[in-house]
Protein backbone atom coordinates (compact mmCIF):
# COMPACT_ATOMS: atom_id res chain seq x y z
CA UNK A 1 0.00 0.00 0.00
CA UNK A 2 3.07 2.87 0.91
CA UNK A 3 4.46 1.59 -2.05
CA UNK A 4 2.05 3.21 -4.90
CA UNK A 5 0.41 5.84 -2.35
CA UNK A 6 1.84 8.49 -4.52
CA UNK A 7 0.48 7.11 -7.66
CA UNK A 8 -2.51 7.09 -6.63
CA UNK A 9 -2.20 10.72 -5.59
CA UNK A 10 -2.12 11.92 -8.88
CA UNK A 11 -1.58 15.57 -7.10
CA UNK A 12 -1.28 18.85 -9.22
CA UNK A 13 2.37 18.60 -10.26
CA UNK A 14 2.87 22.38 -10.96
CA UNK A 15 1.88 23.49 -7.29
CA UNK A 16 5.35 22.69 -6.25
CA UNK A 17 7.24 23.90 -9.82
CA UNK A 18 6.91 27.27 -9.42
CA UNK A 19 7.76 30.30 -12.05
CA UNK A 20 11.42 28.90 -12.50
CA UNK A 21 10.50 25.54 -14.14
CA UNK A 22 7.58 27.01 -15.97
CA UNK A 23 10.07 29.31 -17.50
CA UNK A 24 12.28 26.47 -18.22
CA UNK A 25 8.77 24.30 -20.16
CA UNK A 26 8.70 27.35 -22.39
CA UNK A 27 12.46 27.91 -23.07
CA UNK A 28 12.84 24.09 -23.77
CA UNK A 29 9.71 23.68 -26.21
CA UNK A 30 10.87 26.47 -28.21
CA UNK A 31 13.66 25.66 -29.79
CA UNK A 32 11.83 24.45 -32.69
CA UNK A 33 11.69 20.72 -33.78
CA UNK A 34 13.53 18.06 -31.97
CA UNK A 35 12.52 15.43 -33.48
CA UNK A 36 14.11 14.87 -36.73
CA UNK A 37 12.80 12.61 -39.20
CA UNK A 38 10.47 10.80 -36.56
CA UNK A 39 9.22 14.12 -36.19
CA UNK A 40 8.29 14.75 -39.85
CA UNK A 41 6.54 11.16 -40.49
CA UNK A 42 2.90 11.95 -42.18
CA UNK A 43 2.38 8.65 -43.63
CA UNK A 44 1.09 5.60 -42.01
CA UNK A 45 3.85 3.23 -40.68
CA UNK A 46 3.10 -0.12 -42.78
CA UNK A 47 3.04 -3.32 -40.40
CA UNK A 48 6.16 -4.73 -42.22
CA UNK A 49 7.90 -1.81 -40.96
CA UNK A 50 6.72 -2.54 -37.28
CA UNK A 51 7.02 -6.24 -37.92
CA UNK A 52 10.59 -5.10 -38.79
CA UNK A 53 11.14 -2.78 -35.82
CA UNK A 54 9.81 -5.37 -33.09
CA UNK A 55 11.52 -8.00 -34.70
CA UNK A 56 15.25 -5.66 -34.33
CA UNK A 57 17.70 -5.59 -31.22
CA UNK A 58 16.93 -2.40 -29.83
CA UNK A 59 17.20 -0.59 -26.18
CA UNK A 60 14.25 1.96 -25.08
CA UNK A 61 14.58 3.81 -21.58
CA UNK A 62 11.13 4.50 -20.06
CA UNK A 63 10.51 7.53 -17.47
CA UNK A 64 7.93 6.39 -15.21
CA UNK A 65 6.60 7.24 -11.44
CA UNK A 66 4.29 4.03 -11.53
CA UNK A 67 5.37 1.93 -8.65
CA UNK A 68 5.93 -1.58 -10.31
CA UNK A 69 5.31 -1.09 -13.64
CA UNK A 70 8.08 -3.27 -14.68
CA UNK A 71 5.82 -6.23 -14.65
CA UNK A 72 3.53 -4.42 -17.58
CA UNK A 73 6.86 -3.68 -19.33
CA UNK A 74 7.96 -7.97 -18.77
CA UNK A 75 5.00 -8.27 -20.17
CA UNK A 76 5.82 -6.20 -23.21
CA UNK A 77 8.83 -7.98 -24.05
CA UNK A 78 8.10 -11.19 -23.56
CA UNK A 79 6.22 -10.33 -26.65
CA UNK A 80 9.00 -8.85 -28.18
CA UNK A 81 11.80 -10.31 -26.89
CA UNK A 82 14.36 -8.33 -29.23
CA UNK A 83 13.47 -4.91 -27.65
CA UNK A 84 14.77 -4.50 -24.26
CA UNK A 85 13.22 -2.22 -21.68
CA UNK A 86 14.88 0.15 -18.81
CA UNK A 87 12.16 1.73 -16.29
CA UNK A 88 13.98 4.53 -14.90
CA UNK A 89 12.03 6.43 -12.17
CA UNK A 90 13.68 10.09 -12.01
CA UNK A 91 11.30 11.32 -9.28
CA UNK A 92 7.83 12.36 -9.05
CA UNK A 93 5.81 15.35 -10.17
CA UNK A 94 7.78 18.28 -10.45
CA UNK A 95 11.13 16.63 -10.41
CA UNK A 96 10.26 14.26 -13.22
CA UNK A 97 9.07 16.57 -15.64
CA UNK A 98 11.78 19.45 -14.49
CA UNK A 99 14.16 16.32 -15.56
CA UNK A 100 12.64 15.68 -18.43
CA UNK A 101 12.65 19.43 -19.64
CA UNK A 102 16.11 20.16 -18.91
CA UNK A 103 17.31 16.66 -20.95
CA UNK A 104 14.90 18.46 -23.73
CA UNK A 105 16.90 21.51 -23.64
CA UNK A 106 20.27 20.28 -23.25
CA UNK A 107 19.37 17.52 -26.56
CA UNK A 108 20.57 14.80 -24.66
CA UNK A 109 19.59 12.07 -22.27
CA UNK A 110 15.71 12.44 -23.32
CA UNK A 111 14.07 8.65 -22.65
CA UNK A 112 12.22 7.31 -25.53
CA UNK A 113 9.12 7.24 -23.58
CA UNK A 114 8.10 9.43 -20.71
CA UNK A 115 4.89 9.35 -18.84
CA UNK A 116 2.77 12.61 -18.58
CA UNK A 117 -0.11 13.88 -16.55
CA UNK A 118 -3.25 14.89 -18.63
CA UNK A 119 -2.54 18.84 -17.72
CA UNK A 120 0.87 19.00 -19.28
CA UNK A 121 0.60 17.01 -22.49
CA UNK A 122 0.15 20.42 -24.22
CA UNK A 123 3.15 22.09 -22.48
CA UNK A 124 5.25 19.39 -24.08
CA UNK A 125 4.25 19.12 -27.53
CA UNK A 126 4.65 22.98 -27.82
CA UNK A 127 7.84 22.99 -29.83
CA UNK A 128 7.39 19.33 -31.60
CA UNK A 129 8.81 17.85 -28.34
CA UNK A 130 6.51 14.85 -28.57
CA UNK A 131 6.62 12.20 -31.29
CA UNK A 132 2.94 12.28 -33.43
CA UNK A 133 2.17 8.86 -32.38
CA UNK A 134 -0.81 8.94 -35.84
CA UNK A 135 1.14 7.03 -38.05
CA UNK A 136 2.29 4.68 -35.68
CA UNK A 137 -0.71 2.77 -34.17
CA UNK A 138 -4.35 1.72 -35.71
CA UNK A 139 -6.01 4.25 -37.19
CA UNK A 140 -9.05 3.14 -34.66
CA UNK A 141 -7.32 3.07 -31.60
CA UNK A 142 -9.48 5.62 -30.23
CA UNK A 143 -12.55 3.45 -30.11
CA UNK A 144 -10.79 1.58 -27.47
CA UNK A 145 -10.87 4.22 -24.70
CA UNK A 146 -13.25 5.97 -23.25
CA UNK A 147 -13.92 9.72 -25.53
CA UNK A 148 -13.11 12.45 -23.34
CA UNK A 149 -9.99 10.30 -22.31
CA UNK A 150 -8.92 10.32 -25.76
CA UNK A 151 -9.33 13.80 -26.36
CA UNK A 152 -6.81 14.81 -23.54
CA UNK A 153 -4.15 13.15 -25.66
CA UNK A 154 -4.62 15.03 -28.80
CA UNK A 155 -3.73 17.73 -30.39
CA UNK A 156 -6.15 20.37 -29.98
CA UNK A 157 -7.24 20.09 -33.40
CA UNK A 158 -7.67 16.85 -33.51
CA UNK A 159 -5.10 15.48 -35.86
CA UNK A 160 -2.55 13.93 -34.11
CA UNK A 161 -1.88 11.61 -30.99
CA UNK A 162 0.75 12.87 -28.95
CA UNK A 163 0.22 10.22 -26.26
CA UNK A 164 -1.52 6.93 -25.10
CA UNK A 165 -3.91 7.05 -21.76
CA UNK A 166 -2.93 5.10 -18.85
CA UNK A 167 -5.25 6.04 -16.34
CA UNK A 168 -7.90 8.54 -15.10
CA UNK A 169 -9.65 10.08 -12.51
CA UNK A 170 -13.80 10.73 -13.04
CA UNK A 171 -15.01 12.53 -9.74
CA UNK A 172 -17.44 11.27 -7.33
CA UNK A 173 -17.59 11.18 -3.75
CA UNK A 174 -16.65 8.86 -0.73
CA UNK A 175 -18.51 9.38 2.80
CA UNK A 176 -19.10 7.53 6.07
CA UNK A 177 -21.77 5.67 6.13
CA UNK A 178 -21.94 5.37 9.60
CA UNK A 179 -21.72 8.81 10.44
CA UNK A 180 -24.09 10.14 7.92
CA UNK A 181 -26.79 7.77 9.12
CA UNK A 182 -26.30 8.43 12.81
CA UNK A 183 -27.35 11.99 12.19
CA UNK A 184 -30.11 11.36 9.66
CA UNK A 185 -28.64 13.06 7.16
CA UNK A 186 -29.06 11.42 3.28
CA UNK A 187 -26.03 11.44 0.81
CA UNK A 188 -26.20 14.73 -0.88
CA UNK A 189 -27.11 14.04 -4.63
CA UNK A 190 -26.63 17.94 -5.66
CA UNK A 191 -24.31 20.55 -4.18
CA UNK A 192 -27.27 22.60 -2.47
CA UNK A 193 -28.10 19.20 -0.48
CA UNK A 194 -24.49 19.15 0.16
CA UNK A 195 -24.67 22.42 1.93
CA UNK A 196 -27.34 21.83 3.63
CA UNK A 197 -25.99 18.48 4.75
CA UNK A 198 -22.76 20.48 5.98
CA UNK A 199 -24.62 22.64 8.31
CA UNK A 200 -26.74 19.94 9.93
CA UNK A 201 -23.78 18.18 10.43
CA UNK A 202 -21.42 20.47 12.02
CA UNK A 203 -23.78 22.06 14.09
CA UNK A 204 -24.56 18.27 15.59
CA UNK A 205 -21.02 17.73 15.84
CA UNK A 206 -18.61 20.64 15.73
CA UNK A 207 -15.54 18.03 15.45
CA UNK A 208 -16.93 16.96 12.21
CA UNK A 209 -17.21 18.17 8.70
CA UNK A 210 -18.58 17.18 6.25
CA UNK A 211 -15.73 17.37 3.99
CA UNK A 212 -11.97 19.32 3.84
CA UNK A 213 -11.30 21.95 1.16
CA UNK A 214 -7.78 22.63 0.37
CA UNK A 215 -6.25 25.24 -0.58
CA UNK A 216 -2.86 23.34 -1.90
CA UNK A 217 -4.61 21.09 -4.67
CA UNK A 218 -5.29 23.25 -7.91
CA UNK A 219 -6.28 19.75 -9.76
CA UNK A 220 -8.81 19.24 -7.50
CA UNK A 221 -10.27 22.87 -7.83
CA UNK A 222 -9.91 22.62 -11.83
CA UNK A 223 -12.07 19.55 -11.49
CA UNK A 224 -14.56 20.94 -10.08
CA UNK A 225 -14.69 23.82 -12.28
CA UNK A 226 -14.66 21.48 -15.36
CA UNK A 227 -17.93 20.07 -13.83
CA UNK A 228 -19.51 22.77 -13.21
CA UNK A 229 -19.33 24.05 -16.66
CA UNK A 230 -16.66 26.53 -16.70
CA UNK A 231 -14.19 25.99 -19.30
CA UNK A 232 -10.98 28.39 -17.86
CA UNK A 233 -8.51 27.28 -20.07
CA UNK A 234 -7.29 26.74 -24.06
CA UNK A 235 -4.59 26.55 -26.87
CA UNK A 236 -5.03 26.50 -30.73
CA UNK A 237 -1.83 24.65 -30.91
CA UNK A 238 0.16 27.92 -32.17
CA UNK A 239 0.10 31.30 -30.17
CA UNK A 240 -3.67 32.07 -28.85
CA UNK A 241 -4.35 30.89 -25.63
CA UNK A 242 -8.28 30.98 -23.71
CA UNK A 243 -7.70 32.34 -20.01
CA UNK A 244 -11.10 32.18 -18.47
CA UNK A 245 -10.92 31.79 -15.04
CA UNK A 246 -13.19 33.88 -13.70
CA UNK A 247 -16.35 33.32 -15.71
CA UNK A 248 -19.94 33.15 -14.43
CA UNK A 249 -19.31 29.15 -13.24
CA UNK A 250 -16.35 29.62 -12.01
CA UNK A 251 -17.61 32.28 -9.75
CA UNK A 252 -20.10 30.35 -9.08
CA UNK A 253 -17.75 27.29 -7.40
CA UNK A 254 -15.96 30.23 -5.59
CA UNK A 255 -18.89 31.59 -3.93
CA UNK A 256 -20.15 28.18 -3.08
CA UNK A 257 -17.29 27.06 -1.19
CA UNK A 258 -16.47 30.44 0.31
CA UNK A 259 -19.88 30.42 1.98
CA UNK A 260 -19.31 26.69 3.27
CA UNK A 261 -15.62 28.10 4.23
CA UNK A 262 -16.33 31.35 6.02
CA UNK A 263 -19.29 30.07 7.75
CA UNK A 264 -17.04 27.00 8.84
CA UNK A 265 -18.72 24.18 7.69
CA UNK A 266 -15.63 22.63 5.83
CA UNK A 267 -12.19 22.51 7.10
CA UNK A 268 -9.43 23.97 4.83
CA UNK A 269 -6.66 21.58 5.63
CA UNK A 270 -3.86 20.85 3.38
CA UNK A 271 -4.26 17.57 1.10
CA UNK A 272 -2.04 14.55 1.65
CA UNK A 273 -0.62 15.91 4.81
CA UNK A 274 -0.72 13.75 7.80
CA UNK A 275 -2.77 15.90 9.48
CA UNK A 276 -5.62 14.88 6.53
CA UNK A 277 -4.47 11.31 6.84
CA UNK A 278 -5.43 11.66 10.29
CA UNK A 279 -8.57 13.51 9.33
CA UNK A 280 -9.70 10.67 7.25
CA UNK A 281 -8.92 8.11 9.80
CA UNK A 282 -10.43 9.58 12.66
CA UNK A 283 -14.00 10.48 11.86
CA UNK A 284 -12.95 14.32 11.15
CA UNK A 285 -14.12 14.46 7.87
CA UNK A 286 -17.67 12.32 7.20
CA UNK A 287 -16.68 12.50 3.26
CA UNK A 288 -13.96 12.99 0.76
CA UNK A 289 -15.89 15.20 -1.80
CA UNK A 290 -15.47 15.20 -5.09
CA UNK A 291 -12.80 12.39 -4.73
CA UNK A 292 -11.26 10.60 -7.58
CA UNK A 293 -11.90 7.25 -8.50
CA UNK A 294 -8.18 6.54 -7.77
CA UNK A 295 -9.60 7.13 -4.27
CA UNK A 296 -10.72 4.34 -2.88
CA UNK A 297 -7.86 2.26 -3.09
CA UNK A 298 -6.44 5.36 -1.67
CA UNK A 299 -8.43 5.17 0.96
CA UNK A 300 -8.23 1.85 2.11
CA UNK A 301 -4.53 2.21 2.71
CA UNK A 302 -5.07 5.70 4.40
CA UNK A 303 -7.65 4.82 6.98
CA UNK A 304 -8.17 0.88 7.11
CA UNK A 305 -9.30 1.33 10.29
CA UNK A 306 -12.38 2.62 9.16
CA UNK A 307 -12.72 -0.35 6.54
CA UNK A 308 -16.56 -1.55 6.00
CA UNK A 309 -17.97 2.14 7.30
CA UNK A 310 -17.28 3.82 3.62
CA UNK A 311 -19.65 3.81 0.95
CA UNK A 312 -19.32 5.68 -2.82
CA UNK A 313 -21.51 7.85 -4.62
CA UNK A 314 -21.58 9.71 -7.88
CA UNK A 315 -20.24 13.32 -6.83
CA UNK A 316 -23.05 15.99 -6.05
CA UNK A 317 -24.34 18.37 -9.35
CA UNK A 318 -25.00 21.75 -9.95
CA UNK A 319 -28.42 20.86 -11.83
CA UNK A 320 -30.54 17.98 -10.29
CA UNK A 321 -33.29 18.27 -13.44
CA UNK A 322 -30.17 17.39 -16.35
CA UNK A 323 -28.30 14.17 -16.77
CA UNK A 324 -25.46 13.57 -14.45
CA UNK A 325 -22.38 15.09 -15.38
CA UNK A 326 -18.85 14.47 -13.44
CA UNK A 327 -15.81 15.51 -14.52
CA UNK A 328 -11.50 14.57 -13.60
CA UNK A 329 -8.66 15.34 -11.41
CA UNK A 330 -5.78 13.33 -12.36
CA UNK A 331 -4.39 11.01 -14.73
CA UNK A 332 -1.67 10.31 -16.95
CA UNK A 333 -0.60 8.85 -20.54
CA UNK A 334 2.89 7.70 -21.92
CA UNK A 335 4.13 9.77 -24.69
CA UNK A 336 7.34 9.17 -27.54
CA UNK A 337 9.61 11.96 -27.48
CA UNK A 338 10.72 13.09 -30.97
CA UNK A 339 14.03 12.36 -30.18
CA UNK A 340 13.66 9.18 -29.76
CA UNK A 341 16.30 7.25 -31.95
CA UNK A 342 13.62 3.91 -32.18
CA UNK A 343 10.35 5.38 -32.88
CA UNK A 344 8.42 2.82 -34.06
CA UNK A 345 9.73 0.10 -30.50
CA UNK A 346 8.93 3.42 -28.43
CA UNK A 347 5.33 3.74 -30.22
CA UNK A 348 4.36 0.17 -29.53
CA UNK A 349 5.78 0.33 -26.20
CA UNK A 350 3.90 2.96 -25.26
CA UNK A 351 0.57 1.49 -26.68
CA UNK A 352 1.15 -2.16 -25.92
CA UNK A 353 1.39 -1.52 -21.94
CA UNK A 354 -1.34 0.89 -22.55
CA UNK A 355 -3.80 -1.24 -24.43
CA UNK A 356 -3.06 -4.93 -23.97
CA UNK A 357 -6.13 -6.64 -21.82
CA UNK A 358 -3.89 -8.32 -19.63
CA UNK A 359 -1.71 -5.28 -19.37
CA UNK A 360 -4.20 -3.19 -18.24
CA UNK A 361 -6.47 -5.07 -16.09
CA UNK A 362 -3.08 -5.80 -14.50
CA UNK A 363 -2.40 -1.84 -13.60
CA UNK A 364 -6.30 -2.02 -12.58
CA UNK A 365 -6.09 -4.76 -9.96
CA UNK A 366 -2.43 -4.55 -8.67
CA UNK A 367 -1.25 -1.07 -9.30
CA UNK A 368 -5.10 0.26 -8.95
CA UNK A 369 -5.09 2.98 -11.54
CA UNK A 370 -8.10 3.77 -12.82
CA UNK A 371 -8.57 2.67 -16.27
CA UNK A 372 -9.21 4.19 -19.67
CA UNK A 373 -9.68 1.50 -22.19
CA UNK A 374 -13.57 0.59 -22.53
CA UNK A 375 -12.64 -2.84 -22.40
CA UNK A 376 -11.34 -2.92 -19.02
CA UNK A 377 -13.94 -0.64 -17.60
CA UNK A 378 -16.55 -3.28 -18.65
CA UNK A 379 -14.35 -6.54 -17.22
CA UNK A 380 -16.18 -8.22 -14.36
CA UNK A 381 -12.72 -8.66 -13.18
CA UNK A 382 -12.97 -4.87 -12.51
CA UNK A 383 -16.35 -4.37 -12.18
CA UNK A 384 -17.51 -6.86 -10.11
CA UNK A 385 -14.98 -6.21 -6.93
CA UNK A 386 -16.79 -6.09 -3.55
CA UNK A 387 -14.10 -5.01 -1.62
CA UNK A 388 -15.36 -5.47 2.40
CA UNK A 389 -13.66 -1.95 2.93
CA UNK A 390 -16.92 -0.19 1.08
CA UNK A 391 -19.48 -3.05 2.73
CA UNK A 392 -19.52 -4.76 -0.74
CA UNK A 393 -20.16 -2.36 -3.17
CA UNK A 394 -18.97 -2.68 -6.20
CA UNK A 395 -17.47 0.41 -5.94
CA UNK A 396 -15.23 0.24 -9.68
CA UNK A 397 -18.59 -0.17 -11.15
CA UNK A 398 -19.80 3.14 -10.14
CA UNK A 399 -17.07 4.91 -11.12
CA UNK A 400 -16.94 3.18 -14.04
CA UNK A 401 -20.23 4.06 -15.02
CA UNK A 402 -19.26 8.10 -13.72
CA UNK A 403 -16.55 7.91 -16.33
CA UNK A 404 -18.75 7.86 -19.19
CA UNK A 405 -20.35 10.95 -17.56
CA UNK A 406 -17.77 13.86 -18.09
CA UNK A 407 -17.28 16.04 -20.59
CA UNK A 408 -14.59 15.98 -23.48
CA UNK A 409 -14.65 20.08 -24.10
CA UNK A 410 -11.92 20.61 -21.60
CA UNK A 411 -8.79 21.96 -22.37
CA UNK A 412 -4.95 23.11 -20.86
CA UNK A 413 -2.72 25.96 -21.03
CA UNK A 414 0.74 24.98 -22.24
CA UNK A 415 2.03 26.63 -19.19
CA UNK A 416 -0.51 24.27 -16.93
CA UNK A 417 3.03 23.94 -14.16
CA UNK A 418 3.14 28.09 -13.90
CA UNK A 419 -1.16 27.76 -14.46
CA UNK A 420 -1.30 25.75 -10.61
CA UNK A 421 1.38 27.47 -9.14
CA UNK A 422 -0.16 30.95 -9.65
CA UNK A 423 -3.30 29.41 -8.94
CA UNK A 424 -2.29 27.80 -5.82
CA UNK A 425 -1.24 31.61 -5.16
CA UNK A 426 -4.05 33.43 -5.50
CA UNK A 427 -7.26 30.99 -5.46
CA UNK A 428 -5.50 28.70 -2.67
CA UNK A 429 -4.25 31.19 -0.91
CA UNK A 430 -7.54 32.55 -0.52
CA UNK A 431 -9.05 28.96 0.47
CA UNK A 432 -6.01 28.40 3.07
CA UNK A 433 -6.66 31.98 4.48
CA UNK A 434 -10.53 31.60 4.71
CA UNK A 435 -10.44 34.60 2.70
CA UNK A 436 -12.42 36.12 -0.55
CA UNK A 437 -12.04 33.36 -2.85
CA UNK A 438 -14.12 34.95 -5.88
CA UNK A 439 -11.36 38.36 -5.56
CA UNK A 440 -8.97 35.69 -6.00
CA UNK A 441 -10.12 34.34 -8.84
CA UNK A 442 -9.51 37.55 -10.71
CA UNK A 443 -6.00 37.77 -9.22
CA UNK A 444 -5.80 34.34 -10.54
CA UNK A 445 -6.87 35.81 -14.09
CA UNK A 446 -4.80 38.71 -14.19
CA UNK A 447 -1.75 36.82 -13.14
CA UNK A 448 -2.13 34.40 -15.98
CA UNK A 449 -2.80 36.51 -18.57
CA UNK A 450 0.40 38.57 -17.79
CA UNK A 451 2.13 35.58 -17.52
CA UNK A 452 0.65 34.59 -21.23
CA UNK A 453 1.45 37.55 -22.91
CA UNK A 454 4.90 38.12 -21.50
CA UNK A 455 5.25 34.46 -23.00
CA UNK A 456 4.05 35.73 -26.20
CA UNK A 457 0.64 34.13 -27.06
CA UNK A 458 -2.07 36.31 -27.73
CA UNK A 459 -4.79 36.00 -24.85
CA UNK A 460 -8.05 35.22 -26.51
Amino acid sequence: MSRTTNTWRRKATGLTAGMAVAAMALTACSGGDSGGDAAETTTTVSQADIDEAMTTPTKLTFWTWVPDIENQVQLFMDEYPAIEVEVVNVGQGADHYKKLRSALQAGKGAPDVAQLEFQHVQSFALGDNLLDLTPYIPADTGEDYVDWVWQQVQSTDGSKVWSIPQDAGPLGQLYREDILTAHGIEVPTTWDDFAVAAKTLHEADPNVYLTNMPGNDMGQFAGMLWQAGARPFGWDGDQEVTIDVTSDEATKVAQYWQDLIQADLVSVDPDFTDGWYQGLANGKYASWAPAAAWGPVFLQGTAANTSGLWRAANVPQWDASGDPVSANWGGSSDAVLASSENPIAAAQLALWINHDPVSTLKFANEQFLFPTTTDTLANPEFTDLEPEFYGGQQVNKLFAEISETVPQDFGWLPFMDYAYSAGQETVGKAIADKGDIVAALQAWQDDLVSYAEQQGFTVK
